[in-house]
C-alpha cells in the first residue's frame, strides 16, 4: 500500500509553448520538464497551430511570444483569451516590457516575462499565474502606479505609446523592413487598411510621410531589438 498516495496523484499542470524559434522552445521544454509540477504539453511557431494545438492539448497555461514571424502575438492573445478563457496566458519576450506589459495584459495575458530574465524568473511567473495572481516586474507596477498618480501634464505619452495595439505591430514591421503590401499579406489586412494605419500614426509621430515614419520604426527597432 502506498504510504503517501499524494506522490503519485499530484497532477503536473500543463504549459504549452508559443515560439518561433526551435531552439527556445527546446529550451524551455528542457526547463520545465525538470519540475515536478510542470510538464510541456505541445508547442506551436505560429498563431494558426497554437490555436489548434490548444484546443486539443487544453493546456492549464499557454506560454506565447508577442513575435511571431510577422504575426501578431498579442491579436493572438486577444484570440486565446476569447476562445480559450480557462487557459492562462503568459508572455515570454524579448520586448520591452515597459511598452509591452501593459498591453499584454489588456490583451488578457496574466503574466509578462523578458527572455532576458532569469530561469527563475520565469518559473516564478508560471507558478504565481497558475496560483491565480497577475505576475509582473517590479519595474512595470512602479511604472504603472508613476502613470496612474500622475498629472495630466507630466503623463504625456510618447508617440509609440500612444500607438494602438494594431499600429504598433504594423510600425514595428516596417522597422524590419516590411513594406506595406508585405504587412498585409502577413497580417491579414488589406493594403488600403495597412495604409490607414500608417496615416493614424504618422499623425501621432506629426510626420507627414511614410517614408519619415519608415526611418523612425527603423530607429525605433534598432534601439529595442534585444535579441
Amino acid at each position: 500500500m502506498n504510504a503517501n498516495p499524494s506522490i503519485t496523484t499530484t497532477r503536473r499542470r500543463r504549459i504549452f509553448l508559443v515560439d518561433d524559434h526551435p531552439l527556445v522552445r527546446e529550451g524551455l521544454t528542457n526547463l520545465i520538464n525538470t519540475q515536478s509540477d510542470l510538464i510541456v504539453c505541445g508547442e506551436a511557431e505560429d498563431s494558426a497551430s497554437a490555436i489548434a494545438g490548444i484546443a486539443k492539448a487544453r493546456p492549464d497555461i499557454a506560454l506565447i511570444d508577442i513575435s511571431l514571424k510577422n504575426e501578431s502575438g498579442l491579436e493572438l492573445i486577444k484570440n486565446l483569451e476569447s476562445q480559450f478563457p480557462l487557459v492562462a496566458l503568459v508572455v515570454l519576450s524579448m520586448h520591452d516590457e515597459a511598452l509591452y506589459a501593459e498591453r499584454a495584459l489588456r490583451a488578457g495575458a496574466r503574466g509578462y516575462v523578458m527572455k532576458r530574465e532569469t530561469t527563475k524568473s520565469v518559473l516564478t511567473c508560471i507558478r504565481r499565474v497558475l496560483e491565480g495572481s497577475v505576475y509582473v516586474s517590479e519595474r512595470v507596477v512602479n511604472s504603472m502606479a508613476r502613470r496612474f498618480s500622475a498629472s495630466p501634464k507630466t503623463a504625456e505619452a510618447s508617440p509609440v505609446e500612444r500607438l494602438s495595439d494594431r499600429e504598433l505591430e504594423i510600425f514595428r514591421l516596417l522597422g524590419q523592413g516590411r513594406t506595406t503590401s508585405e504587412i498585409a499579406e502577413d497580417l491579414h489586412l488589406s493594403v488600403k487598411t495597412v495604409q490607414a494605419y500608417c496615416a493614424r500614426a504618422k499623425e501621432k509621430f506629426g510626420v507627414s510621410s511614410l517614408g519619415e515614419l519608415l526611418r523612425a520604426a527603423i530607429r525605433w527597432e534598432d534601439a529595442t531589438n534585444v535579441k
